[in-house]
């Protein structure tokens, strides 16, 4: 127990030499372990390493255990702690920060894109609420994966039968590992599919697949959002972190949201190596489970440290343009949208034509056309549009929300 709580503490690290890349049921880094274990064992018992008499790295470490549970558990509990300490923990940071975020951003109108095309009116805030959203969403989505890892295989032995371990090995060694991680493990349900399937390490990638498509998109959006600073979008201001170009001087880049968008694009090839891997479940054996123990830890670790930085280096430092956004969004003809359902869908689109064709704004065009100032500005009030609903005028000039 001394010598695995050293190699647990890292101080035998320099020991495992084995390469990833190995025999798919993990017995080359298993046994790399019991002879660990089993030589520094006998280092504190008083004799040399090697010496078998004193502690034999099959007879007495892999006592009641293969290769062929222990490697699948440990996936199990790896990944699971690893979600548990600090994958959640920075998705519910980021989360927080852009809530934040929407809600100082709630009175920020700016015009809507759709087909990156201006659209009606928006507010920054219902924006930045979206992305939140997408975050919380995909917290469930790795809340509801974790479940599954919990389910252990250990006391299946070579094949799921328990041959050779005692009765009680695997409940009392779920035991221990829940008094040690506190965490809510469990012997699996049917321990010849724990040991021929790694479908619970497919649907945890699988959500961190998803995590990473939303942000992958939340990044962009902040990458268009914050273009220019005078030739693009320009309506948000990211944090300066470096700066931007090693030729143009003042160029300041979207670093952290690349940075993010690298991270995600190697969490998703992880997912499908990790998918290839885990369809390799051939009779009672998945033979892939060094890679995909490989992939799954570094897409758990590199995930949470992009989504930390992203909430601290970029979300809670971002500034709204607030004079850019409404400007934009009154120059925008999707305003006419507001009037197509008194006017007619053609009529609409004539003011639009015309609006485009001189220079001018939809509000300009309307007032042109007739329809006193007045009952224009109550139209077209950017600030009841966003919140939805439909707008009419009448011919005595009362607007109806």
């Amino acid at each position: 127990a001394q010598a695995a709580q050293e190699v647990i503490d890292g101080k035998l690290d320099q020991e495992f030499v084995v390469d990833v890349f190995q025999t798919g049921s993990g017995t080359s880094t298993n046994m790399n372990a019991n002879e660990v274990i089993a030589n520094r064992a006998a280092e504190l018992l008083g004799g040399a390493r090697g010496d078998k008499a004193l502690v034999h790295p099959n007879d007495h470490v892999n006592m009641s255990q293969s290769s062929n549970d222990v490697f699948p558990t440990a996936i199990h509990v790896a990944a699971t702690e690893a979600m548990v300490s600090h994958l959640l923990p920075a998705l519910k940071k980021l989360r927080l920060a852009l809530e934040n975020k929407a809600q100082e951003f709630a009175d920020v109108v700016k015009p809507g894109r759709t087909h990156l095309q201006d659209a009606v009116p928006i507010t920054l805030g219902q924006e930045f609420s979206g992305y939140a959203s997408m975050i919380s969403h995909g917290i469930e989505r790795v809340e509801k994966a974790k479940v599954s890892l919990l389910e252990l295989a250990i006391g299946g032995t070579a094949v799921g039968t328990g041959l050779n371990a005692h009765p009680d090995f695997g409940r009392l060694v779920v035991e221990r590992i829940n008094a040690v991680t506190g965490l809510a493990f469990c012997v699996s349900k049917n321990r010849f599919e724990a040991l021929q399937s790694r479908d619970a390490a497919v649907e945890a990638s699988g959500a961190m697949r998803s995590v990473a498509v939303s942000l992958t998109k939340i990044a962009n959006d902040l990458r268009l959002l914050s273009s220019g600073p005078l030739t693009g979008l320009g309506e948000i201001e990211l944090p300066a972190v470096q700066p931007g170009s090693s030729i143009m001087p003042g160029k300041v880049n979207p670093v952290i949201p690349e940075s993010v968008n690298m991270v995600c694009a190697q969490v998703i090839g992880n997912d499908l190596t990790i998918t290839i891997a885990g369809q390799s479940g051939t009779l009672e054996l998945n033979t892939m489970m060094p890679l995909i123990a490989f992939n799954l830890l570094q897409s758990i670790e590199i995930e949470a440290n992009a989504a930390e930085i992203f909430a601290d280096k970029c979300v809670a430092g971002i500034v709204a343009n607030r004079k850019r956004c409404m400007e934009l969004a009154e120059r925008s003809y999707a305003l006419v949208t507001a009037i197509a359902p008194s006017v007619g869908y053609d009529r609409a689109a004539k003011i639009v034509k015309k609006a485009q064709d001189e220079g001018k704004t939809i509000r300009e065009v309307m007032v042109e056309e007739g329809m006193p100032r007045e009952e224009v500005d109550r139209i077209l009030d950017l600030r009841k549009m966003v919140t939805g609903g439909r707008l009419q005028h009448t011919s005595h000039g009362d607007t109806v929300v």
